[in-house]
């Protein structure tokens, strides 16, 4: 038979095989083969989880300190805000009279950038128009003035890597600035403060400042503070040509950025012990000399606005035209909106406690970051009453309020409280600026 020769033996052959598969001791033997080889195949797997591990640690401590820390502290907003941005809108559509008559073309321009409400409710008010100068057409008559355009031109080449959608790349700009602003604010805080541990808890008071969720919109906040912050850390690092060079930038984000190059200069002073005298200044010129591309950079706009509009000023008008805003005293101007209306009064007492926790906060090493908080005060209230709806807003790039916040959470149980009460408020506010109808943060 054929059987027999192919399986060695035939019936014989099959049954002893038959017989020895029965034996008790046999099958004893091949369960204890199959525990040994489970045993080595486990062995195996632990060896190469440690290897893995090993790998994983060593590629850890790689990467530079600040990033774990500044990435989960941008993740955890993310998510923390996306959420309670999703609930509060969904509660909010069974209000009735929601969205306010006022707000609903807003909504509406909203449901036409995305679908999903945690992308478009990102997108609010002056947004709306940075949008829209992304999207202008470069060729043809150009008469938008109002607003400083790095940011929504920075959009445009953003965009087109994304298929043509510049909301997208607007957001996009936004967050990853927020996120380069928290590496820049550790690093800084480092030098300042003096360790690792305080430089987390500025970093963290920076993502806690009452109206910070601001840094994930499609707006200028996040930029600007974020340049600021770069311009610092550079200026502290003595790398003056690479202050120059972002600070040219930061004064075309907004007006005010033209204004950083005097608590700059300080710093410049502070690195030479005040001196003053022919020589002194001819090195300061020598070393600082980038700080005029900070001018510069403002010149750069106004430039712009005389090219395709005929008007140096364009910018001046457009902000006369369309809201109202004129140069004037900012101290008659806070005191107005003290004694205002409540939702007024309310901001201008929160300019107020800024000024004061920066002059609590001073230190004599430190007068170029005051002068800067100060100036982000001052400057937006230089614009008269109209700016009182976007006062909340501006006052968000006075960061030197969280290394004072910083300093003062030394202890754990001040840490504690002030982180629960800042992201209580946070929260607050973040609800009333996605409903709009206190139209307390524009």
């Amino acid at each position: 038979m054929v059987v027999g020769p192919r399986f060695g033996g035939g019936a014989a052959a099959y049954h002893e095989k038959s017989d020895s598969l029965a034996r008790p001791a046999d099958r004893g033997s091949g369960e204890a083969g199959r525990m040994d080889r489970w045993r080595s195949g486990a062995a195996t797997l632990a060896a190469r989880a440690v290897t893995a591990g090993r790998g994983g640690a060593r590629l850890a401590r790689r990467v530079p300190a600040p990033w774990p820390y500044g990435i989960g502290l941008f993740l955890g907003a993310k998510l923390l805000l996306t959420v309670l941005g999703l609930l509060v809108l969904h509660a909010w559509d069974g209000v009735p009279g929601a969205p306010p008559p006022d707000e609903a073309l807003m909504w509406a321009q909203q449901r036409e950038i995305s679908g999903h409400r945690w992308i478009s409710f990102w997108f609010a008010w002056d947004s709306l128009l940075y949008l829209r100068l992304s999207e202008l057409p470069l060729s043809g008559p150009w008469r938008d003035f109002g607003f400083p355009l790095l940011y929504p031109f920075l959009a445009r080449p953003v965009g087109v890597l994304l298929g043509g959608d510049t909301a997208l790349a607007l957001l996009l700009i936004s967050n990853v600035a927020f996120l380069l602003a928290l590496w820049y604010g550790y690093r800084l805080a480092e030098l300042l403060l003096g360790d690792a541990y305080a430089a987390r808890r500025f970093t963290r008071y920076l993502v806690l400042l009452p109206t910070a969720f601001l840094f994930q919109a499609a707006l200028t906040e996040s930029l600007f503070v974020c340049l600021a912050l770069a311009t610092f850390y550079y200026a502290e690092r003595h790398r003056w040509l690479l202050v120059g060079v972002i600070g040219y930038f930061l004064a075309m984000s907004r007006s005010v950025g033209l204004l950083v190059a005097l608590p700059l200069a300080l710093v410049l002073l502070r690195q030479h012990d005040w001196r003053l005298g022919p020589r002194a200044l001819l090195g300061y010129l020598r070393i600082g000399w980038p700080l005029l591309l900070l001018p510069a950079g403002w010149f750069t706009f106004m430039a712009y606005c005389r090219w395709r509009g005929g008007d140096w000023f364009a910018y001046q008008h457009a902000q006369q035209t369309g809201w109202g805003i004129e140069v004037q005293n900012p101290v008659p101007v806070l005191l107005h909106g003290l004694a205002g209306e409540p939702r007024d009064a309310a901001r201008a007492w929160f300019a107020v406690a800024v000024l004061a926790v920066l002059v609590a906060g001073f230190r004599r090493r430190e007068l170029a970051y005051l002068v800067y908080g100060v100036l982000m005060v001052l400057v937006p209230l230089s614009m008269g009453p109209p700016v009182y709806k976007s006062l909340l807003r501006y006052l968000l790039a006075a960061f030197p309020v969280a290394l004072v916040l910083a300093r003062w959470a030394r202890h754990a149980s001040v840490d504690v409280w002030l982180t629960a009460t800042f992201a209580v408020a946070q929260g607050v506010l973040f609800v009333l600026w996605l409903t709009y109808w206190t139209h307390m943060i524009i």
